[in-house]
């Protein structure tokens, strides 16, 4: 009785704590060997003078894989890091590991190893003359967290956001919280194309550089964001200038890579794409990079057009789809809830022909849980696009394509459907003028555009041949 009585107040006084273990990190299960994959890269590759926190975060995925003993291992290297790098605040930059140390033992039932490093967190927050025993409220703190939700996929970028915002109010020259925020905003901007070309981390990747001024990965995103603004000569100076150095070669390697395929220049993003992939042959960023090097080789090949090719041109494009396949079904094969690289898959599907391997993509990635919005209207209209011109079914096509509508998140792919479904309802009309779902579409794609007029009077030509007093649509 005394040791569940023991055991209950020890889980109450760890819910307190500020750590990976109360942090509610959003991480899938789908989703832990890749990001296992990217902390170890990260640890051997990107040089960095804030290494702590992400040994940390190695120690939570070890325990999530029930893995505690290599935990510890992990917390050990997280505390001899902060004794280097942070030896002023280490007291502060230690209550993360020692929340960690703490549930770590929790769970492996050495209650009194986790209460000794319990006292230890209270001792620090008593002598900053904090108001609770367990936790304290500083900058440090909220950096740490911004770190482990940044890392820990799209889910968590709002938060990580909010984090090093709040860290930066206290101050706001801080090197470090102001490259955590860079990249948050960065990864933030990167969701869309509609965000990308806003540019709203520029100003924050500048203000990172001019604390940072030799951090290289930092250019090589500022680049990156350049090239989305229309600003691409700028963004190449970077590029040079992180080549030029020696330090994190294989992330410049990785972005400068994804900077020469944007630009159209293949081959040369090929050699930076593979380098950095004998390094770190599991990365899902690469593998994706380098299918979507061949995907844009066989559309070059093409012309951009869909024509039919013939004798060496075709043997060429039948090389760049396998390649393309096998990269992009490495990519999702790590990480299955990679939502954008399906749709990149399905399309090499269908150039080769193989509808049956596009339909199965699709249907995964539909699958996918939870899926974000914008995702899932591409994924509708990339589907409803197959059905219509692959499939030849335009029922199914009109289904998908107002399923992405309906999902009322603006956005590009949104767009799309809207355009994809008001050319569709036109080809219906141009077959037959009285065809009732075609006059109902174009209503509701005219009320969507707030052009009531004209929405009421295609609802109107197909209530006469209807008697129906409820639109389709």
């Amino acid at each position: 009785m005394g040791k569940n009585a023991d055991e209950h107040c020890i889980k109450e006084r760890l819910e307190q704590l500020r750590c990976h273990f109360t942090w509610a990190l959003l991480i899938a299960d789908t989703e832990m060997p890749d990001l296992e994959n990217r902390i170890l890269d990260e640890i051997e590759f990107l040089d960095t003078k804030y290494n702590a926190g992400i040994h940390n975060l190695l120690a939570y995925v070890k325990h999530l894989k029930g893995q505690n003993e290599e935990a510890l291992e992990s917390l050990k290297k997280a505390e001899e890091l902060i004794q280097q790098e942070q030896a002023d605040r280490s007291h502060l930059r230690s209550l993360v590991t020692w929340g960690n140390y703490a549930w770590v033992y929790y769970h492996m039932g050495r209650l009194a190893e986790a209460q000794t490093y319990l006292d230890r967190v209270e001792n620090t927050c008593k002598k900053c003359g904090n108001g609770s025993r367990y936790r304290i409220e500083c900058p440090e703190m909220d950096c740490e967290e911004g770190w482990a939700l940044l890392k820990c996929g799209g889910q968590n970028y709002g938060r990580a956001k909010a984090c090093f915002e709040k860290a930066l109010e206290v101050d706001p020259e801080n090197p470090e919280f102001s490259t955590g925020y860079a990249i948050t905003i960065y990864r933030l901007d990167d969701v869309t194309i509609e965000t990308q070309r806003k540019g709203y981390s520029l100003q924050p990747l500048r203000q990172a550089i001019r604390l940072n001024p030799e951090d290289v990965y930092i250019k090589v995103l500022l680049a990156l964001k350049l090239q989305d603004v229309g600003k691409e000569d700028e963004g190449e100076k970077y590029i040079e200038e992180a080549l030029a150095g020696t330090s994190s070669q294989t992330y410049v390697f990785r972005h400068v890579g994804r900077f020469y395929r944007r630009k159209g220049s293949l081959d040369k993003a090929l050699q930076f794409l593979e380098k950095a992939l004998q390094a770190t042959p599991t990365s899902v960023f690469l593998h994706h990079q380098i299918g979507l090097c061949y995907r844009a080789q066989v559309i070059q090949i093409k012309g951009g057009t869909n024509k039919q090719l013939r004798g060496q041109e075709r043997k060429k494009a039948n090389r760049m789809i396998k390649s393309a396949i096998f990269y992009l079904e490495s990519a999702v094969e790590q990480k299955p809830t990679f939502a954008i690289a399906y749709i990149h898959l399905a399309s090499m599907y269908i150039e080769a022909g193989d509808y049956g391997k596009a339909e199965d993509v699709y249907q995964k990635a539909l699958s996918i849980k939870p899926l974000e919005e914008d995702h899932e209207q591409e994924i509708h209209l990339h589907y409803g696009r197959f059905q219509e011109f692959q499939r030849k079914s335009e029922v199914d096509a009109i289904t998908h394509y107002l399923k992405a509508i309906k999902i009322e998140k603006e956005s590009f792919s949104r767009n799309r459907s809207i355009d994809s479904l008001e050319k569709l309802a036109s080809k219906k009309l141009q077959r037959k003028a009285s065809d009732v779902e075609g006059l109902s579409l174009l209503g509701f794609i005219h009320k969507l555009k707030g052009k009531i007029n004209e929405a009421l009077e295609y609802y109107e030509r197909a209530l006469r041949l209807t008697g129906d007093l409820n639109p389709m649509f």
